[in-house]
């Protein structure tokens, strides 16, 4: 049911966030008979859920970095066991509302190495997903681009290679949110439409939700799953904030493009290696003459609500390259701005928090609407007293800076997808700039890393940012300071 009155409360668990995520826990947590409210405004101006491409992918998303520490692959190897819940979770979502229409869009993913990326991301990242789809024994094919059906780049963007991964698909983010919600209300749930301003705390435990009108939403455990908006909320509890990493967002544009019926469409997804501090290019095939175009994440202190000029015409500049070269004759359907949750150390915060009863399930940065069954079904297990399956100890919440890297490596990482977003930006500059600009980019970056922290570095992405952003170089330098003394 759907309710803007907590005096329904109180509930035994209330999800903070009416994403994929905090959906996909309330239904779990209702499935099993739980008294549980999920709270989120309906308009949902923050959420990553709202612009999300939804491809159901571990190995598409793989990074030569991912794979190169122990945090990364346990990551990984979480997005892998994911993959495999997804058939019985989309059945599940059909019985449970009765509605059989499939939600699934896209058969299949196609990897794409073209010509405008640089040796260091894309050559490197091209070779790790394969690298990981063998460990796995994952199916996949070597295919030649050529024969990739209405794929018509600019020549001098063309792909160089491609593979086809045919356990990779992708589903219909927004169809996905209202069966969800559906489901959830059928099984009994409470969805309260409000905005959560402040934890209510009572001694050393949580009491609840106050909401931004003055109501309190009463609850014996409180999950904050809402994605980078989480934030706000877990700072109006400064000691428990002090020992999470801090969150902020990676503000992904994408286009929703009306094109041509009458031309054979894709079926598979289409897309490159992350990069450019980035998700790589992708277009996920939306039925009925409409596909989905993604490419971009701006990392900034806080959520967006309305999608930047800048973005949508780098994202549509890269389609029209990269993807077919006469996209400019389509309609835009939409634009639209999602905030992926991004941990100041790069990793989820998945688990309990310093504050009895306060829990968290966000910070999952671009895996989360993947990782939503398997992480429903792990944290409603907790929360009800039941054995976990999985080992998510390296995602608690409460936990120093996670260092996957050395500062040479951030700072190397850095410069090369800073660089890299000059030539997917297709820059013009004299032959001999690149080294130079290069050799610049590595003495700033390290210089500004030395003094950020003696001890810390952040991700590459996080770096660049603070680097620009003397506020945020400041908030991260405070989570430093905050982090020893908490821990």
């Amino acid at each position: 049911m759907t309710s803007d009155n907590p005096a329904d409360g109180p509930f035994e668990v209330l999800v903070v966030g009416n994403g994929v995520l905090g959906l996909s826990l309330g239904l779990t947590l209702a499935r099993r008979g739980t008294r549980v409210a999920v709270l989120g405004r309906t308009d949902r101006p923050w959420a990553a859920s709202t612009a999300a491409g939804a491809m159901l992918g571990t190995f598409g998303e793989v990074t030569s970095t991912l794979i190169a520490s122990k945090q990364g692959r346990a990551k990984l190897d979480l997005g892998v066991q994911a993959t495999r819940l997804w058939n019985d979770w989309l059945t599940g979502l059909a019985e449970d509302t009765g509605d059989s229409t499939e939600l699934r869009c896209a058969e299949g993913t196609v990897m794409l190495l073209n010509s405008v990326g640089v040796p260091g991301i894309d050559s490197a990242n091209y070779t790790a997903i394969r690298q990981t789809l063998r460990e796995y024994q994952e199916p996949y094919e070597d295919i030649d681009p050529a024969d990739v059906g209405w794929l018509d780049p600019d020549p001098l963007a063309r792909p160089l290679k491609g593979m086809f991964i045919p356990g990779e698909h992708a589903v219909d983010a927004g169809r996905l949110l209202a069966r969800l919600q559906a489901a959830f209300e059928k099984a009994g749930g409470t969805l309260v439409d409000g905005f959560g301003e402040r934890l209510v705390t009572g001694g050393d435990r949580i009491d609840g939700v106050r909401l931004s009108n003055g109501d309190t939403i009463p609850a014996g455990q409180v999950v904050l799953a809402a994605g980078a908006a989480s934030q706000s909320l877990l700072d109006t509890v400064p000691a428990v904030a002090a020992a999470v990493p801090r969150l902020c967002a990676g503000v992904g544009v994408s286009v929703v493009a009306r094109v041509d019926a009458n031309v054979p469409g894709p079926t598979s997804v289409l897309r490159t290696p992350n990069r450019a501090f980035a998700c790589g290019l992708h277009l996920v095939p939306r039925g009925q003459g409409h596909v989905y175009l993604g490419a971009t994440n701006a990392i900034e202190p806080e959520p967006a609500d309305v999608p930047s000029i800048r973005d949508a015409t780098f994202l549509l500049g890269c389609a029209l390259r990269q993807l077919r070269r006469d996209l400019d004759t389509s309609g835009i359907e939409r634009i639209q701005v999602g905030n992926r949750p991004v941990a100041f150390d790069g990793f989820p915060l998945v688990g309990r928090t310093g504050l009895d009863g306060l829990w968290m399930m966000t910070g999952t940065y671009r895996d989360g609407l993947h990782l939503s069954p398997l992480l429903a079904d792990e944290m409603a297990r907790r929360l009800l007293g039941e054995d976990s399956r999985h080992d998510l100890s390296v995602f608690n919440p409460v936990r120093p800076p996670v260092q996957a890297q050395t500062r040479a490596e951030v700072v190397e990482t850095a410069v090369t997808h800073l660089l890299a977003t000059g030539y997917e930006d297709e820059w013009r500059i004299p032959n001999a700039w690149p080294a130079v600009i290069e050799a610049q980019l590595r003495a700033g970056f390290t210089k500004f890393a030395n003094e950020l922290d003696d001890e810390y570095t952040p991700p590459a992405e996080i770096l660049a940012k603070a680097q620009m952003n003397p506020q945020f170089a400041k908030q991260v330098r405070e989570y430093y300071a905050a982090s020893r003394a908490a821990l």
